[in-house]
């Protein structure tokens, strides 16, 4: 860690110093935006308190001391992209620069300059941060997978023959990936009921979220090639929040032989903001202990580097939902699941290893994410179909109705 982790540093912006504030200036992530009701291309922000600082004004007014030229250029672009694929170097001394404009004591003439850059968050319309080239998808959590298998699987032991040896994945639908507040319609689809012998095709019944997070890929990675556990420094960028929304009567129908496909393509939302992996070095902790009864890892899962190993992160993760006769009331949202991400049972690292040991490539910004995110009480469980059993357990919401899945009109 460094001094831009230190939690005694104030900034002069005041609203970053308010205790319920999500972007004190240990925080600084990076998201793409532009003014509100306009269609001007997308320009790369920090978030600061209730506001935005446009970097590439601080750029182009010379703000940002000690960077480089290419790190320059690259902040000036409509997309992280060309700054991601820099690594870990530029990526720090950005961020150390972005601090000393921003901290209390900031030098008085920066200071002023910079206030002229920073946009009212309400003001701002906030895009996708990257060119998604490709999204992968994991089912890293031993509490959700365990869940799910003795709901389809009843008769025989939960977990696939396979889990506990890899991180078990999919390939997601980059294009359907969308900004959070994005309205999601409810697909229609393919589904066969138990007590039919043919499928019918209408609405999905039975839509459901699936809290996640996501982590960008910096660097990135030649074809033919593979990472280590030893060194992804300039291979993971930074983290986002993801919702994985699942059509589960539609998955239930195609998703043998091959998995996830029509149930899994139409929507996947993702926070605008992405905390870089140097911002969340306070959190960093070792992977989840495996119990004795657990198969060795093979050496290519495993670092050799005791350093390497604090891969793990300790993020709690929150599920609120309201629905639009809630919001008609004027009630608040209901918390409906916590849990956190210290439960995975697979890595970030040890995924995007994974994802690369047969020599596939990962481009600057593609998007990895970690599955449904479940912990061991049933008030952790990070999804409907685990929540509510499969509709056997219903939610009471605070108007009075009862949720087994997603009904129109909810927001998550």
């Amino acid at each position: 860690m460094n001094h831009t982790h230190d939690p005694k540093v104030k900034s002069w912006i005041e609203s970053a110093n308010d205790p319920a504030s999500d972007f004190p200036i240990q925080n600084l992530p990076f998201g793409v935006f532009r003014s509100a009701g306009t269609n001007q291309p997308g320009r790369i922000g920090i978030a600061i308190g209730d506001r935005i600082l446009d970097v590439r004004e601080c750029v182009k007014n010379n703000l940002l001391k000690g960077i480089s030229q290419a790190t320059a250029d690259s902040l000036s672009a409509d997309a992280l992209n060309q700054f991601m694929s820099l690594g870990h170097d530029s990526w720090h001394t950005a961020r150390i620069a972005m601090f000393q404009l921003l901290e209390s004591n900031a030098d008085n003439q920066l200071r002023a300059a910079a206030r002229k850059f920073l946009l009212p968050m309400s003001d701002a319309e906030m895009l996708l941060p990257a060119k998604i080239g490709d999204y992968t998808d994991f089912y890293a959590s031993v509490h959700h997978a365990t869940n799910v298998g003795k709901m389809f699987r009843p008769d025989q032991a939960p977990l696939l023959p396979n889990w506990k040896h890899l991180p078990v994945g999919y390939h997601g639908r980059a294009s359907s990936i969308v900004m959070s507040g994005t309205p999601v319609r409810r697909p229609m689809g393919q589904t066969k009921a138990d007590t039919e012998a043919l499928p019918t095709f209408g609405a999905c019944k039975l839509l459901d979220y699936e809290m996640e997070l996501g982590w960008f890929i910096g660097k990135g990675s030649q074809l033919g090639t593979r990472l280590s556990m030893n060194n992804l420094q300039d291979q993971i960028f930074g983290m986002v929040i993801v919702n994985d929304w699942s059509a589960r009567d539609i998955q239930k129908w195609e998703y043998v032989p091959l998995g996830p496909f029509n149930a899994k393509n139409f929507a996947t939302t993702i926070s605008p903001w992405i905390t870089t992996l140097e911002a969340l070095e306070p959190y960093r902790i070792t992977g989840m202990p495996r119990s004795s009864d657990d198969p060795p890892m093979l050496p290519y899962l495993s670092p050799s580097n005791p350093s390497a190993q604090q891969w793990g992160l300790n993020i709690q993760v929150e599920v609120w939902l309201r629905s639009a006769e809630m919001r008609k009331r004027n009630q608040s949202a209901v918390l409906v699941s916590r849990s956190g991400f210290s439960d995975m049972y697979w890595t970030i690292a040890q995924m995007t290893v994974h994802h690369t040991s047969t020599g596939c490539n990962l481009r600057s910004g593609d998007m990895l994410a970690s599955g449904t995110i479940s912990g061991a009480s049933e008030e952790s469980r990070g999804c409907l179909l685990e929540r509510t059993w499969r509709g056997e357990n219903p939610l009471t919401l605070p108007d009075g109705t009862q949720r087994k899945f997603l009904q129109d009109g909810d927001e998550v």
